[in-house]
C-alpha cells in the first residue's frame, strides 16, 4: 500500500502498450462510496476476482499484454495471479516494489490531498494493518520475479 503500483502499472501498460486493469478503478465504480474499512475492501476484492479471472485469460489468449494493477500483498493474493496464466502457460512478469515505511506512508499522505475520496481509507493505520500481512514473493511460488528497489529522495 503506498509503494507506487498505481504509478508503475501506467508506466508498463504505456511502455508495454498493454491493457490495464486497476482493482482500485473497478471496486470503485462498481462498489461506490461501499469501500471504508480494510474488511470492506476484502469482501468487495473477493467478489471481483472471479469476474475479471476468465476476462483477464481472454484478453491474453488473444494476444494483448494485460498490466494488473492490483496487490500481490500475501501467497494467496499471488496464488490467483497464479490461477490466470499458469494452465494456459501465459508469459508473465510479477513486478515487486520493495519500499520501505517511509515513503509508502509519505506517498499515500499525498494521495490523500490529490485523491480525497480515498482519504478514510489510506491512512496510516490501515497502511500498517495491510502491511502486518504482507509477504514477500519468492522464486518457489513459480513467478518471474522483477525487483524494483524504492527509497524516500
Amino acid at each position: 500500500m503506498g509503494a507506487g503500483k498505481s504509478t508503475k502499472s501506467q508506466e508498463l501498460a504505456r511502455e508495454l502498450e498493454a491493457v490495464l486493469l486497476s482493482e482500485d478503478e473497478w471496486l470503485a465504480t462498481i462498489y461506490p462510496d461501499e469501500i471504508r474499512s480494510f474488511d470492506d475492501y476484502i469482501k468487495y476484492s473477493s467478489r471481483l476476482k472471479p469476474l475479471l479471472m476468465g476476462h483477464v485469460r481472454k484478453i491474453l489468449n488473444s494476444g494483448i499484454s494485460v498490466v494488473m494493477d492490483f496487490p500481490g500483498n500475501t501467497k494467496n493474493q499471488r496464488a490467483w495471479f497464479k490461477e490466470i496464466f499458469s494452465d494456459s502457460h501465459i508469459p508473465h512478469k510479477l513486478v515487486y516494489l520493495e519500499a520501505d515505511d517511509q515513503l509508502c506512508l509519505k506517498q499515500l499522505e499525498q494521495r490523500r490531498e490529490t485523491r480525497p475520496e480515498r482519504a478514510l481509507f489510506d491512512t496510516e493505520e490501515v497502511f500498517y494493518k495491510v502491511s502486518s500481512y504482507f509477504q514477500a514473493p519468492s522464486e518457489e511460488e513459480g513467478f518471474n520475479i522483477e525487483v524494483i528497489r524504492r527509497k524516500i529522495a
